[in-house]
């Protein structure tokens, strides 16, 4: 992955000001963003994913720029061609896991069919073994079927990378240790390049090619791949 970030933001919230002046390139697959919360980890994906527009700065992404201040360039976020999998998995309750999948590969924002079908959805099911649960909603799923939904739903469209926003914050320790290796098999075997933000120095230990350790707003000390 070659990722250039260089962004300022001034955030706001009633009285608080919070200051994220991030600065860091990289050509690992695999970079790692540590810290406590609340230093600022979720702003900086968010503005690499297109959430969120910086005061200045520039963004670069696999030779693309994505975000420049000054020449007034900011990609919108669907054509960012990156995949952004939140804490929380963010799945369409009403829609079943065939739906949810599907949803990235289509234009504009109708719903799929429930019977939606085609071959890369039936790829992502066989590949996180979910053709047993495709037409259920996600209430009816476990935690790791939830994650490996979302990840399904991310990786379909096929994007440039994947950003994954504390992926196994949610999940029990075991479950937790069976994504972590399940995620990394995974990465490896499709070689997209990846960048997660974590507090778990279990991720830094298995994911951490590319280490860069964040606290108030700022990254404060880089580990290079």
């Amino acid at each position: 992955m070659q990722i250039s970030l260089d962004i300022s933001k001034t955030l706001r919230s009633g009285e608080r000001e919070f200051q994220l002046k991030a600065h860091f390139a990289s050509t690992s697959q695999r970079v790692v963003v540590y810290g406590p919360s609340g230093a600022g980890k979720s702003q900086m994906m968010k503005a690499l994913a297109g959430l969120m527009t910086p005061d200045r700065g520039r963004i670069e992404l696999a030779g693309r720029c994505l975000f420049d201040a000054e020449a007034g360039i900011n990609v919108a976020t669907r054509e960012r061609n990156v995949a952004y999998l939140f804490q929380d998995y963010a799945l369409f309750p009403h829609l079943n896991v065939r739906q949810n999948i599907g949803f990235g590969l289509q234009r504009g924002w109708r719903n799929p069919r429930a019977s939606v079908d085609g071959e890369a959805i039936r790829y992502w099911l066989q590949a996180f073994e979910l053709e047993h649960v495709a037409h259920q909603f996600p209430h009816q799923l476990s935690g790791g079927q939830r994650q490996r939904v979302a990840l399904a739903r991310a990786l379909a469209p096929q994007p440039s990378a994947l950003l994954l926003d504390e992926p196994f914050a949610a999940l029990d320790p075991g479950l937790r240790e069976r994504m972590r290796a399940e995620l990394d098999a995974l990465q490896r075997r499709l070689e997209i390049p990846m960048l997660i933000i974590t507090h778990d120095p279990e991720d830094v230990r298995v994911f951490g090619d590319h280490v860069l350790r964040m606290e108030q707003g700022r990254i404060v000390e880089e580990k290079p791949a």
